[in-house]
């Protein structure tokens, strides 16, 4: 039998310990790049949407969709193509789903339930533009929301006080200074 010569394998079992080390480190590196990111990317995103234009945007959307008789649409649908982005980014992974949620969930949970009540107009627009995909992100984006608060908060009346919670924040939003 022949005697095994540690001269010979421990410098092999070295380099693939030195090799799997390296490419574990090289992954939590790229997994921390990711991370800082996706911060980086929501907080550019979170003064986007608090800059003036957007703020007008917001004020004249919300003001729009909690009046009961709203007449004609508005023109400018910037916060739900705001949202149609982020929620894009979100589905993609390129944002972390908890950190979306934190920092817009309740605008998105907001706008989306007025958008969809009393008319669902995401379904409308569907319809009328022969397009499966309009809104689709946002729409995900919003269900996604919903329903983990939903799990963080059980045995609760939660689809009264979404509907609540939803027009206190678009009256606030109404009210919001376009500076």
């Amino acid at each position: 039998m022949a005697e095994l010569d540690l001269g010979f394998w421990i410098p092999i079992l070295a380099t693939w310990v030195l090799a799997i080390g390296t490419l574990a480190f090289a992954y939590w590196q790229l997994r921390q790049n990711q991370r800082l990111h996706s911060t980086t990317t929501l907080l550019d995103l979170r003064d986007r949407f608090y800059g003036p234009r957007m703020r007008q945007a917001r004020k004249t959307l919300s003001a729009w969709l909690v009046q009961p008789d709203r007449g004609e649409e508005p023109d400018n649908w910037e916060v739900s193509l705001f949202f149609e982005l982020l929620g894009s980014l979100t589905r993609t992974r390129n944002l972390d789903k908890r950190l979306v949620r934190k920092a817009f969930g309740t605008w998105v949970t907001g706008y989306y339930t007025f958008i969809t009540k009393p008319v669902d107009l995401i379904g409308q627009w569907r319809k009328d533009g022969n397009d499966p995909l309009i809104f689709a992100d946002f729409e995900w984006l919003a269900k996604y929301i919903i329903e983990e608060e939903r799990r963080l908060a059980p045995g609760t009346e939660f689809d009264r006080s979404l509907v609540e919670e939803a027009r206190y924040v678009l009256l606030g939003e109404s009210q919001l200074d376009a500076n």
